[in-house]
């Protein structure tokens, strides 16, 4: 393991694999009217409010809150009306109001087949979000979604796409909670 210029960890896995081009990082951000410290707020505190909870989960129950434990090491996971609850990931960086980073648990697991199921073709990868101050009431949340390399060269192809399209889902749907829209 080698921690990058930022100092979060990255794992190199064997998915330097043979011939496989490198997978680069989704970058995903958008400008949110509102300050920073609310922003960061709205989604390390009031993300159960925003989330698509019922297409972007990793349990088959209702999901009726989302968890940030606010600690380096802590968890981020869903509770489900049942009781059950699914890791999405832990938190590697907590620099609030800056910035945030945790793993992914998702690509651990098969999209598209029911939910809850491991795919042995998948890996963590790591997700980082930072709040940049604009002005008084512009915010400009830069994502970055990393460690495609990790999967396999098959789930590396397909994932990247549809998570493209995902974290911009996720966005927008925190400029618009945090704007109060």
């Amino acid at each position: 393991m080698t921690l990058t210029a930022r100092n979060i960890p990255v794992a190199r896995a064997g998915a330097a694999m043979a011939g496989t081009e490198p997978v680069p990082p989704i970058h995903r951000s958008v400008l949110v009217r509102s300050d920073r410290d609310h922003v960061f707020e709205v989604f390390v505190r009031e993300i159960g409010q925003w989330w698509p909870t019922s297409s972007h989960s990793l349990g088959s129950a209702e999901v009726v809150a989302v968890t940030v434990e606010r600690h380096a090491g802590g968890r981020v996971y869903e509770t489900g009306a049942d009781g059950t609850e699914c890791t999405w990931g832990k938190v590697l960086v907590w620099e609030p109001p800056e910035r945030f980073a945790m793993t992914w648990e998702s690509t651990r697991y098969e999209h598209g087949s029911g939910r809850g199921r491991l795919s042995p073709e998948g890996a963590v990868t790591e997700v980082e979000l930072r709040f940049l101050t604009l002005g008084p009431a512009l915010t400009r949340v830069e994502l970055e979604h990393r460690g495609w390399d990790r999967l396999s060269p098959d789930l590396a192809r397909r994932y990247p796409g549809s998570y493209t399209a995902g974290w911009t889902l996720i966005l927008d749907r925190l400029t618009a909670y945090a704007e109060g829209r």
